[in-house]
């Protein structure tokens, strides 16, 4: 598939999907909440996006803009509905309720204790709704003695320690490059939505579920958390080496780096192999896992001295025919060119709310049953489906 940023739009319908027929009230703006509901539309559900008149999301603020739209916006609220409801005026918020009347799941990643103040709280909420899934996405989660901060992204990098193990020894602070902390808090409300849905199909019964980013990055630790629990010190960060597998790290060949991960001493004897270079793997030092990341520096000096003589594509071809995993050190539009990334529909096609097609990422989960369409619909302009929604739900 050869796409470009700007192929044709796409159409206006959304994909059927295992959530087909769900329908979800989207409250939330900016990342967490919306990358949650974005897996939910792409997955099938209709999510009608609920924001505030006038200004809408705070993300259609967010560049990167094309002719003034921002695009940032425009790839996680793709295939959605839009209808601005101002919650603190009487009137709106009594048509949130209606809408809410139908709804299955209810998004929403305000400050804790916001909804409550609008009357629009869990307790009162589920009492009148008593099927509803309400999902709530924070900074800090409803319960604990930081719940009432505001948080974003950054913060919770810091706070989570995930940040400690990123970038290399004695470098400044580094943020992992991509919004780690909503998206995670995205993810982990999307599968706690699911698991209600399902949960609900058994009781008959909605439930709140509260996802926290900060507990998102505490969950995603797994090899520093293992670490610190056995020696007792906090690990610090290692620039692209795996903390307790080597080789698995970022290596310099003649032209370029790339990326080895022998993960077992049978792959490390191939590795030597196809690096020329077999009598490392007779070398005391590198006898097992253990006694390789003791020496990881020797033992990348050595092999960097050999990947220096000859291209990163050279050994890429070794090394792949070896049965080793590698792979080359791309940038973001090298790995959107990639042939696999192609061929798994990871760069899509959706639309500015004027129909100006744009490249976006994906949806990662593919379903056996259902279509994993290269076009997804268009992102809505602010209050775009008024007029439907209310006619469909018969508020006059």
């Amino acid at each position: 598939m050869n796409m470009s940023p700007h192929d044709a739009a796409p159409s206006a319908a959304p994909p059927a999907g295992p959530l087909s027929g769900l329908l979800v009230i989207d409250l939330s703006r900016v990342l967490a909440g919306p990358y949650c509901t974005m897996v939910l539309a792409d997955l099938g559900a209709r999510v009608i996006k609920v924001e505030r008149p006038g200004s809408g999301d705070d993300a259609r603020q967010i560049g990167p803009f094309q002719d003034g739209k921002s695009a940032y916006f425009t790839s996680i609220n793709r295939g959605k509905e839009s209808i601005a409801l101002d919650l603190k005026a009487p009137e709106d918020r009594e048509t949130l309720l209606k809408l809410l009347s139908r709804a299955d799941i209810l998004v929403e990643n305000y400050r804790p204790g916001t909804m409550r103040k609008l009357g629009l709280g869990w307790e009162v909420l589920q009492e009148r709704f008593p099927r509803l899934i309400y999902a709530a996405a924070s900074g800090f989660g409803h319960t604990g003695p930081d719940s009432g901060k505001a948080a974003y992204d950054m913060v919770v990098q810091a706070m989570g320690g995930i940040m400690s193990v990123t970038g290399h020894p004695g470098g400044p602070p580094t943020r992992v490059g991509t919004s780690i902390g909503d998206i995670t808090a995205g993810l982990f409300t999307a599968i706690g939505i699911v698991s209600a849905v399902h949960d609900r199909a058994r009781t008959g019964k909605g439930c709140f579920v509260d996802v926290a980013m900060l507990d998102g990055q505490i969950a995603i630790l797994e090899n520093a958390i293992a670490r610190y629990a056995v020696s007792g010190e906090a690990p610090g960060p290692l620039g692209a080496r795996h903390p307790s597998i080597t080789p698995f790290a970022a290596y310099e060949c003649q032209d370029a780096h790339i990326v080895i991960a022998a993960g077992n001493d049978g792959l490390f004897r191939a590795m030597c192999g196809a690096l020329g270079l077999d009598e490392l793997a007779e070398d005391a030092r590198f006898a097992s896992n253990e006694r390789r990341s003791d020496h990881a520096e020797e033992l990348a000096t050595l092999m960097e001295t050999q990947l220096g003589k000859r291209p990163a594509a050279h050994w890429l071809a070794e090394l792949e025919a070896a049965g080793v995993p590698c792979g080359p050190l791309q940038n973001v539009a090298q790995a959107l060119a990639h042939p696999q990334v192609r061929a798994r529909n990871m760069a899509i096609t959706t639309a500015f709310e004027d129909g100006t097609p744009l490249m976006a990422a994906g949806n990662p989960i593919k379903m056996s049953g259902f279509d994993d369409p290269a076009t997804r619909a268009k992102a809505p302009a602010l209050d775009e489906h008024r007029s439907a929604i209310l006619a469909d739900f018969g508020i006059t």
